[in-house]
């Protein structure tokens, strides 16, 4: 019985034990008043909320601290329990509520230590965010102060507990939780070490960082690269053991995955999102276009919540996170940005030598000294007690007790035997508000006050796409990167000495930016966006460019009077690029492999294929199998099957080029040929396809290969969970399996496409709706539109909102 499972089970088991009745209500609530009145303490002047067709509330204000503090309200009525939930995951309190089937979890990010770095900011913000980050906050208590048992949203009902009030520091600590999703990668360092010993050209190619379909938005190919690939240890001390080295790494990340499923940020890796932008010179209004489609897991409800503030000086719509004051993604009244993850490495290990055995981190107060340039040095012991749930019966809590040993780089967060390493991270720097800058980004007006703002910003690096109403456009990576003493990262440093110190980190004017470029067109999805020329290290683990070099084709191909109708088929284009080439290759292959009629039906398909990972498709799923087959066996015989059963890389890239070279040397030793070799891929596949899809191969599509979800984390539990589950259907596109689509199914978390000439016409849209609320209108209203590509528009001048308003609350300040 896996964790998840043994979860669902004690949760049904809470919910159907004790004397305390625990089913939620499931009632669908009244639907509000087209107007009504709330009395609040804590607001200076009145404030109205507009509601219009899907929810979305429209908030006007007098003033900056009364539109904080009604944004933390009307967030909070739609998505208290997600907010608990993110704050409780980033400060390692999810045992309390769920039991040590969450303790693993807790102990990953009090490692980290994200509550205390977030409570240290918060004591210290800078004089304009303390009162946005304290309006908020206030708003959010307001909330809580007005429920009562029986108002209280359902999971605390379920799970027997009450929200503590709100913090400015607990908006600071999601924070933390983007920045852990979008820029971890120190098990990648330990993933090259590993692969030390394998033979150079080996080794190149499975961790390729250039491919021929790249798509460089800063500087060009054509000028010798300051940078180097990443070389391989000059001993083989960090590739000691390289099977058990994985497999520890192997097993430590899955037990910090979580038992809850996905509360909507967790990400297995940082390839996440597309945007792009064109000049007027490109559209048939004359004006801009921009369009970002943020990738992130699926969940119920959506990681994002759209919003609407207006005040003095301030008109600004979008989405945000629940818990984050203000605007990530969006547009004011002149400008609009989207964002995707630029990935740089942030992370950098270092393998300390210890002078006396840690007995097992996190057990006892061993408190050992660690070898430096300077000499010894003792290693600090950070105290972390985490409350755990006693048992399925009894929300009491007992106290487990962790050491963090911290040295001068930062955590330990990974050991084997006597390797200790620490961890050193932009996100851990004591100086890092990752929301800080947004207040300035809600309200910049042009080009210099945009990069203003990004100057200030703090977090996972984004690439950054923007556009104006005076019809200019624009990139900026943005974020901190570090600037190394010597070498690059990509590989765990000898902590006693100071060859991997940092110096700094890359000067703002010096990252990767662009204005208004010739070509009037910049797409980024997470590719290289760098080319040779950059003189700056970002980082060797590009994501493939298969869906960047896509949306830039589809843009190129339209011509020169693109319209928001025509993003639109762009951000729901299920072709795959790599899925295509694989198949022409595959076809080949198994059209000289000989064999029997099936077998020749299969390779006529995959030659006649259209190349769209659509839901119909009956190739799309022999497509998925053959390349996992093809890519598996490949591994395997250059790495040796231990090691290759617990390799990842986010990057597949290598498939297609092995498939389409089709090297000597990398033929597994049991194949006289490739037509051989993809003869089995084709029996592998077919075994998977026949288990997981049944006999009957008239059955075998896409839609049921692949099924789009939206978990929420106590939607299995039998009969109470029924309110929060959002059944499974069919998925358009891939995310990895047949070779990533532009649309890439559940995980599209938003699309949004701003029209600078008509902020009106602006189209933006969220996975499922924006009440976390099960039964509610707006739990999962904006699914259909989801499922069609059809975002809506999302009114925003004084008119249009008046005219979309549904309900109307005013917020009444309290004598």
């Amino acid at each position: 019985m896996n964790r998840h499972t043994t979860l669902l089970c004690l949760l049904l088991a809470l919910t159907l034990c004790g004397t305390t009745p625990l089913r939620a209500q499931t009632q669908t609530p009244a639907p509000p008043a087209a107007a009504s009145t709330q009395t609040l303490a804590g607001l200076h002047k009145p404030v109205i909320v507009r509601r219009d067709e899907r929810g979305i509330p429209h908030i006007e204000a007098t003033n900056d601290e009364d539109l904080y503090f009604a944004q933390g309200y009307v967030t909070a009525q739609d998505r208290l329990w997600q907010m608990d939930l993110l704050r409780r995951r980033a400060r390692g309190e999810l045992a309390e509520i769920f039991g040590r089937l969450a303790l693993e979890e807790d102990k990953r990010h009090r490692t980290y230590g994200f509550a205390a770095l977030a409570d240290a900011l918060g004591a210290q913000l800078p004089p304009q965010a303390r009162p946005v980050l304290d309006a908020y906050a206030a708003g959010v208590n307001a909330y809580i102060a007005s429920l009562d048992a029986k108002t209280m949203p359902p999971e605390f009902q379920i799970l027997q507990y009450q929200p503590r009030p709100w913090r400015a520091a607990d908006s600071i600590i999601i924070g933390k939780i983007f920045a852990e999703v979008l820029s971890t990668s120190w098990p990648t360092d330990l993933m090259r070490a590993a692969l030390a010993d394998i033979p150079a050209d080996k080794r190149a190619l499975l961790l390729a960082e250039y491919t021929p379909l790249d798509v460089v938005v800063v500087g060009s190919d054509a000028s010798n690269s300051k940078q180097t690939a990443a070389a391989a240890p000059t001993t083989k001390t960090e590739a000691t053991a390289q099977a058990a080295l994985l497999d520890r790494l192997a097993r430590v990340m899955a037990a910090t995955d979580g038992p809850l499923g996905p509360v909507g940020l967790f990400q297995p890796s940082h390839e996440a999102s597309n945007n792009w932008v064109i000049s007027g010179k490109l559209t048939a209004s004359g004006k801009p276009l921009l369009a970002n489609d943020p990738h992130l897991p699926a969940s119920a409800p959506s990681i994002w919540y759209m919003t609407h503030l207006t005040a003095p000086g301030l008109d600004v719509a979008g989405v945000t996170t629940p818990g984050a004051p203000g605007i990530i993604i969006g547009h004011n009244e002149q400008i609009a940005w989207g964002m995707t993850n630029l990935g740089p490495d942030v992370q950098d290990l270092y393998r300390e030598t210890f002078t006396a055995s840690a007995d097992g981190q996190g057990t006892t107060p061993v408190q050992p000294h660690y070898q430096t340039p300077q000499g010894a040095r003792q290693v600090d012991l950070r105290r972390e007690e985490i409350k755990v749930r006693k048992s399925i019966t009894d929300s009491s809590t007992e106290t487990e007790t962790l050491y963090v040993q911290v040295t001068r780089h930062g955590p330990i967060v990974f050991e084997l035997g006597d390797a200790h390493y620490a961890l050193r991270w932009t996100a851990l720097d004591p100086q890092a508000l990752e929301f800080a800058a947004f207040y300035r980004l809600n309200r910049a007006r042009n080009w210099d006050e945009f990069r203003a703002a990004l100057a200030e910003y703090r977090g996972p690096t984004q690439n950054f796409v923007y556009a104006d109403a005076a019809g200019h456009i624009g990139y900026y990576g943005a974020g901190v990167i570090p600037v190394r003493k010597s070498g690059d990262g990509s590989l765990p440093y000898d902590g006693a000495k100071d060859d991997g110190e940092w110096t700094g980190y890359i000067p703002f004017a010096e990252l990767p930016h662009v204005y208004d470029p010739p070509s009037g067109m910049i797409v980024t999805a997470n590719q290289r966006v760098v080319g040779r020329s950059y003189p700056h290290f970002l980082t060797h683990e590009w994501a493939a460019p298969y869906r960047a070099r896509r949306i830039y084709e589809l843009l190129q191909a339209r011509g020169h009077k693109l319209t928001a109708e025509d993003f639109r088929a762009v951000q729901g284009d299920v072709y795959s690029v790599a899925g295509a080439a694989f198949a022409r290759e595959a076809a080949k292959l198994l059209a000289g492999a000989g064999g029997d009629a099936k077998l020749s039906a299969t390779a006529a398909a995959l030659a006649a294929w259209d190349g769209r990972v659509a839901a119909d498709s009956h190739v799309a799923p022999w497509l998925a199998e053959l390349r996992r087959a093809f890519g598996r066996r490949m591994v395997v015989a250059a790495l040796g099957k231990e090691r290759a059963a617990r390799f990842q890389w986010d990057n597949d890239s290598y498939i297609e080029r092995l498939i389409t070279e089709r090297p000597a040397n990398w033929l597994p030793a049991e194949f006289a040929d490739y037509n051989a070799l993809m003869r089995a891929c084709y029996e592998d596949a077919r075994a998977v396809l026949t288990k997981q899809l049944g006999a009957d191969e008239a059955q075998w599509t896409w839609g049921r290969y692949a099924q789009a979800r939206f978990p929420h984390p106590l939607a299995s539990i039998p009969f109470i969970g029924q309110q929060f589950l959002v059944p499974p259907f069919p998925q358009q596109g891939s995310g990895g399996a047949a070779g990533p689509t532009p649309n890439v199914g559940a995980s599209v978390s938003m699309r949004f496409i701003a029209d600078p000439g008509d902020w009106d016409k602006t189209q933006h849209g969220i996975a499922l709706g924006q009440s976390g609320l099960p039964g509610t209108t707006y739990w999962s209203d904006q699914l259909a539109d989801w499922r069609a590509v059809t975002p809506r528009v999302f009114p925003f001048s004084k008119a249009a909102v008046a005219a979309a308003a549904k309900q109307t609350l005013t917020l009444q300040p309290a004598r």
